[in-house]
C-alpha cells in the first residue's frame, strides 16, 4: 500500500511595486511583513532572515538572539526567482538532513502596469516527516501561503508609499 501523495500547495498575489523593488523587500525586510505568531524557536520571534547566496540560511532570530534555522537558499537569481528549502517538520520542529526538505519556489515576473505579480510553489511536502499535517495547517488553519503572500504585498505597498525605499 503506497502513501498518498501530499498535493503542492500554490499562493500567488500581486504588488504595487517594480520587480526589483518586490524582490528586495521580500527577501531583505522578511522579518517586517512574516507573522511573528508563525515561528518554531522557543521564544518570540524578533526577526527573520533569508542570506541572500545559494547556501545560505532561513532562519528566525528570537527576542532573546537564539536562532533557528527554517531551511536553505537552493537558488538565488534576483530579481525573478528564489528557491529555498523548508526543513520544519509536521512536528513544527527544524528537521536538519536535507533529504527530509521540501521546497518552496517563488517567483517574481512584472507586469505591463509597473505591478509584480509573485507566485510561489510550495513541492516535496511528502520528504517532510508528518508532511501532510504541515499541508493541511497551511492550507486550512494558515489561510494558505496566498494569504502570506497578500500580507507581504500590503506590507511591501504601506512601507513604499510612506517614503522608505524597499
Amino acid at each position: 500500500m503506497s502513501t498518498p501523495a501530499v498535493p503542492i500547495l500554490q499562493g500567488s498575489a500581486t504588488v504595487a511595486l517594480p520587480v526589483d523593488r518586490a524582490f528586495a523587500f521580500f527577501t531583505e525586510s522578511f522579518g517586517s511583513w512574516w507573522p511573528a505568531a508563525y515561528h518554531i524557536g522557543q521564544s518570540e520571534m524578533a526577526d527573520v532572515v533569508l542570506e541572500p547566496r545559494i547556501g545560505g540560511r532561513w532562519y528566525e532570530r528570537g527576542v532573546d538572539g537564539a536562532e533557528c534555522d527554517w531551511g536553505r537558499v537552493l537558488e538565488w537569481e534576483p530579481p525573478h526567482r528564489l528557491v529555498v528549502t523548508w526543513q520544519v517538520n509536521g512536528h513544527w520542529q527544524f528537521d536538519p538532513d536535507p533529504v527530509r526538505a521540501s521546497e518552496i519556489e517563488i517567483r517574481f515576473a512584472a507586469d505591463d502596469y509597473g505591478q509584480t505579480a509573485v507566485t510561489l510553489e510550495h513541492r516535496h511536502i511528502d520528504r517532510l516527516v508528518a508532511g501532510e499535517g504541515i499541508a493541511h495547517t497551511i492550507a486550512e488553519r494558515g489561510g494558505g501561503w496566498s494569504t502570506l503572500l497578500e500580507l507581504f504585498a500590503k506590507t511591501a505597498e504601506n512601507h513604499s508609499t510612506g517614503g522608505d525605499p524597499a
